[in-house]
């Protein structure tokens, strides 16, 4: 077959096949360039989720009737004034957009700059152009697209669902809002508009966060700002208990453009690594600005994707900043949580009480009860709504105080009035696991294990990063029998093993002698961490240096080493267990993700009891 040079029209729709995937793919290149015109405020309407109809219109620059004809033109674009494609301002600068979209559907372009009189419209369908005409418009740009894919009717056979494409429509311009917070961007469809972003101050860009991605993540993030070598960082990360099941709701962006990047991912598991279980994933939004030169953004047919030349610097910068962020942000945890325990929280009809024994009460000649501030108890209101009360209650004696209730607190006050601390001050644990604390403005329930798990995480990460672990020698060194292979893995790794404070050899075929253990894990079960240990280092494998994994082995010898659920504790273990939360990075959350402590805010509680609307 002999070669040939392909028709222009056909050419147009083979990079339509790389360049528009789908309706929101046309969604994004219309609104790029909207964004490169200068427009203040977009508006999108889509019909049948953009098959039907797509139109984005914008108060932007606007074309003339000569650039408006160039415009469609393949490879027309005024996005690139030098033949540099290493120093990139704009977003649309290959001029494929328009003409690749108008080759696969019917177009109408309606333009006017400011200085003209009248505007001008061009209409291209299937790739064919036909003259411009004077039209009437606002100054900026409007592009309507009907019958998308119409000329590749393939095409439209891998198209979702109406919802679906409109859903894709939402995420893109969605991600565009985050980006650009000054401009106003609108979505709407033959039903109902389904976005509606007002523009805000660069200053009070958390209002546009909050428009965008809800007040959950506006409320339980924390913002960063950090610069290295040219490079700029700036935006919010989620606290590590808003984490959530897949990596959906992280959004990276590089001199604005939102993109997908398999190092930025990375650096941002690596940041999390001992705050969050590994099948699950933070919520964040980042900001990376540097130079043009410093980035190649044409490595990808829809700009989806970036090269950096230096990926280890940015790596290293996003891994730093992050993890300063979280630290100091200390104990805290997700507002969230209160939300979720209260949603679960089963408000009914409570059982009828004991009837009263008036015989019992004459003879010991009790009267009515009285209140802690004087006079009778009145009678309690019916809240019928909360099904609280099925019927008029009488109230009996309180039921005694059990062991766990009768501990003193130890002195905590200014005048009459006593001062808490962040996390409260402990009044009694429950069913030997949950420490309860009243703060100012409520309480705080705390998971005792999963806390100090917590803590002696920290301390002995800390210990190994500084070389000084304290080990505690064993009265009588112990021997484990772990098998050959499991036994010799750790023997080559004792030096390692003996920075954390555990100190173990060989002692014959398939066992190992320990002398002596971290000294924070205390009166640890010796035989069980050595076989965890073991099973973990079978689980990864002679290629993984132990230096690599350290946060596992400190992980698995802090669950060995913390309190268990099911062990009684005093006023003052609970109280000192608390401060130490305060006072420790990352407490809010044990070492696989999971909250250490709940805040519930008296507000809350008093709804649930009808006391507050």
């Amino acid at each position: 077959m002999a070669i040939r040079l392909l028709p222009p029209t056909l050419v147009n729709r083979i990079a339509a096949g790389e360049v528009v995937e789908r309706p929101s793919a046309a969604v994004k290149e219309l609104v790029e360039n909207a964004l490169d015109a200068g427009a203040s405020r977009i508006d999108t309407v889509i019909g049948e989720g953009g098959k039907a109809l797509l139109s984005v219109a914008d108060d932007g620059r606007g074309m003339s009737a000569e650039e408006l004809s160039l415009a469609v033109e393949r490879h027309a674009t005024s996005k690139l004034p030098t033949d540099d494609l290493f120093n990139i301002d704009f977003f649309g600068f290959r001029g494929e957009a328009l003409p690749s979209v108008a080759s696969v559907s019917r177009m109408t372009i309606t333009s006017r700059t400011a200085d003209a009189d009248t505007a001008w419209s061009l209409f291209v369908e299937g790739g064919k152009k036909h003259e411009a005409e004077p039209a009437s418009a606002p100054v900026g740009t409007k592009v309507e697209v009907r019958d998308l894919f119409y000329a590749v009717p393939a095409r439209l056979k891998f198209l979702k669902t109406a919802q679906t494409e409109t859903n894709y429509i939402a995420d893109i311009i969605k991600k565009l809002a985050l980006a650009h917070p000054s401009v106003s961007f609108s979505l709407s469809d033959e039903k109902k508009k389904r976005l509606d972003f007002k523009a805000v101050a660069p200053e009070n860009e958390i209002e546009r966060v909050r428009q965008v991605l809800g007040g959950e993540f506006a409320d339980n993030s924390l913002y960063l700002q950090a610069d290295r070598d040219g490079i700029r960082l700036r935006g919010y990360v989620g606290l590590p208990t808003l984490n959530k099941a897949t990596s959906g709701d992280q959004y990276f962006y590089v001199n604005g453009r939102p993109v997908r990047d398999k190092q930025l991912n990375g650096a941002v598991k690596a940041a999390y690594q001992g705050l969050l279980a590994s099948d699950r994933y933070p919520a964040l939004l980042l900001f990376l600005d540097l130079p043009a030169t410093d980035v190649d953004v044409n490595v990808h047919p829809a700009k989806a994707e970036v090269r950096f030349r230096s990926a280890q610097t940015v790596r290293s910068l996003v891994i730093t900043a992050i993890r300063q962020a979280l630290t100091e942000a200390g104990h805290r945890a997700s507002s969230s949580l209160a939300a979720e325990a209260l949603s679960v929280a089963e408000v009914g009809d409570l059982p009828p009480p004991p009837q009263p024994m008036p015989s019992f009460s004459r003879s010991y000649g009790f009267s009515t009860p009285k209140s802690s501030f004087g006079g009778a108890l009145r009678e309690p209101r019916t809240y019928a709504n909360y099904g609280l009360f099925k019927q008029r209650e009488t109230f009996s004696a309180p039921a005694p105080r059990t062991d766990e209730q009768t501990e003193t607190l130890p002195p905590a006050s200014e005048g009459n009035e006593e001062v808490f601390p962040p996390l409260g001050l402990a009044r009694a644990q429950l069913h030997k696991t949950y420490i309860v604390s009243q703060t100012e403005d409520g309480i705080v329930i705390v998971d005792q294990h999963a806390a100090h798990e917590r803590l002696t995480y920290e301390q002995i990460s800390r210990n190994y990063q500084t070389g000084n672990a304290p080990s505690q020698y064993l009265l009588l060194p112990e021997v484990v029998e772990i098998g050959n292979e499991k036994a010799s893995a750790l023997v080559k790794r004792a030096d390692e093993f003996q920075k954390t404070g555990l100190l173990l050899e060989s002692f014959g075929d398939g066992a190992v002698l320990v002398r002596g253990i971290p000294a924070i894990l205390g009166d640890a079960n010796v035989r069980e961490l050595v076989t965890d240990l073991a099973d973990s280092l079978a689980e990864w494998g002679e290629a993984v240096s132990l230096k690599d994994r350290i946060k596992d082995v400190c992980a698995t010898m802090a669950c060995h080493g913390s309190v268990r659920a099911g062990r009684r504790l005093d006023i003052s273990e609970m109280n000192a267990l608390l401060r130490r939360m305060e006072a420790v990075p990352f407490s809010g959350q044990c070492i696989h993700g999971r909250p250490t402590y709940i805040e519930l805010k008296l507000k809350d509680i008093e709804k649930l009891f009808g006391r507050r609307e």
